[in-house]
């Protein structure tokens, strides 16, 4: 075990299980550790590094905006997250923006949102949000009464109450629900990413969202780790021809920084007012310089690149020994797998490819811009390992 391996486990909370890998430098989709291995990335930390490892462009915006105003209160103007806001609407056409640091926080606030819409529209005691049972929204305690799976509430208890559970794709059930309690928003995933990378069905996410308009309440859409061009569209919901009241993301926004994003359509642009709420960091010049710099280049010339990026994949996986299935869209990637999924990702690193799991899949999520030729390479390392012992 080496000595930062040591240290970290005499000095950090024991909250994660990491690989025995030290990543210290990279460039683009290939990594290397502290021995000099090379790793291609089919990470991305977890759908943030939208761009790979050390960026040119990112590096030069974030560093550029360093230089000059690295924090402010907001309490005064600054010129980055102004722009950014600016961005977010004209290629949403959103009307507002509310800055945070996280997906979760931007979450807590399309709760907190959702809840004061509808106490000022329908009464104090329309605050039930209904959202779909395996989705995930945060590790808050109210992010985390959201999120429709009772593993993560089990050492947490009492959580957040105001939250309905229905089952995923069961339209009956998500028009009982909104009908049987004074409901105030629905929120759901178009993919459950940490579900196990799951697309809802198109037709009942449309029919979620024309359940919503016709009972008057709020649909949140959580675009954390959909978001920001990974399903091959700006936002996933995009993908469906639908107009959602609160869109949250981050993850893949600041390209490697801590920001997230509370996006409000007409409905909600005007529902909060000063001291409703707010953010010491949120809006962070440094971090939205950054941001800039990667919902600029998500063009629709590039998002197209995505999308074929991810046929490219899907046709490399389809059919392979020791692979089930393969779901997803664009470059946000799930395998079910004969071998556990862990199993795979551990052989994975081995070989030089890094990976992760959701549920019982092995979850690929790729930079964007990640070069063909290694999606390939990384691609047939991948289904070697799943179709070896079978």
């Amino acid at each position: 075990m080496s000595e930062i391996m040591v240290k970290d486990k005499e000095y950090i909370a024991g909250t994660y299980n990491r690989f025995p890998v030290e990543i210290c430098r990279g460039k683009g989709s290939e990594v290397y550790d502290t021995a000099g291995k090379r790793y291609i990335d089919m990470t991305s930390g977890i759908g943030v590094t939208l761009f790979g490892t050390a960026d040119d462009e990112w590096v030069a915006a974030v560093s550029s905006q360093a230089a000059k105003l690295q924090h402010m209160s907001n309490l005064f103007y600054t010129s980055p997250c102004v722009e950014l806001a600016e961005i977010l609407c004209k290629k949403t056409g959103m009307k507002k923006v509310f800055f945070s640091n996280s997906g979760a926080e931007a979450n807590e606030c399309a709760i907190k949102a959702a809840r004061k819409y509808a106490a000022k529209c329908k009464g104090e005691d329309h605050y039930t949000i209904v959202t779909v049972r395996n989705g995930f929204h945060g590790r808050t305690i109210t992010t985390l009464a959201a999120t429709g799976q009772d593993h993560y509430h089990e050492l947490y208890r009492p959580l957040t109450s105001g939250f309905e559970y229905v089952p995923a794709n069961d339209i009956a059930a998500i028009e009982n629900a909104v009908a049987a309690n004074k409901t105030a928003a629905v929120m759901l995933e178009c993919i459950q990413g940490e579900g196990g990378v799951l697309p809802l069905d198109g037709d009942y996410i449309k029919a979620a969202a024309g359940i919503a308009q016709r009972e008057n309440v709020l649909l949140i859409i959580d675009e954390v780790q959909t978001g920001n061009g990974r399903t091959g569209k700006l936002y996933s919901y995009m993908n469906f021809g639908i107009d959602p009241d609160i869109v949250t993301t981050a993850k893949g926004l600041g390209g490697g920084l801590p920001i997230g994003a509370t996006l409000f359509g007409s409905k909600t642009a005007d529902i909060f007012e000063p001291g409703d709420h707010g953010s010491t960091y949120g809006g962070n010049p440094v971090c939205c310089a950054g941001a800039v710099s990667v919902i600029n280049r998500l063009t629709d010339e590039f998002l197209v690149s995505v999308t074929e990026k991810g046929r490219l994949a899907r046709k490399l996986f389809e059919g392979r020994k020791g692979i089930l299935s393969v779901s997803g869209m664009g470059l946000m990637i799930g395998l079910e797998t004969v071998k556990p999924a862990a199993d795979v990702v551990r052989e994975c690193i081995g070989r030089g490819v890094l990976c992760l799991t959701a549920k019982n899949k092995v979850r690929l999520l790729p930079a964007l811009n990640i070069p063909a030729e290694l999606l390939t390479e990384a691609a047939e390392t991948i289904a070697s390992v799943c179709g070896e012992g079978i």
